[in-house]
């Protein structure tokens, strides 16, 4: 069986009110690290999230 090409990334939020979505990407298509505007329940806004490791 062959290996996912995908990998789950973390998605932080960059308020810093520790709220974070977890997603998939291809690496081998997308090289950079993934920034994405989304809604932040916290802070009640869209904001920028910027990819992190899963730990």
């Amino acid at each position: 069986m062959a290996k996912s090409n995908t990998i789950k990334i973390r998605l932080n939020s960059t308020a810093d009110t520790g709220f974070f979505y977890v997603t998939k990407k291809n690496p081998r298509n997308m090289t950079a690290k993934m920034e994405v505007r989304k809604y932040d329940p916290v802070a009640r806004k869209h904001v920028l999230f910027k990819e992190g490791k899963i730990k």
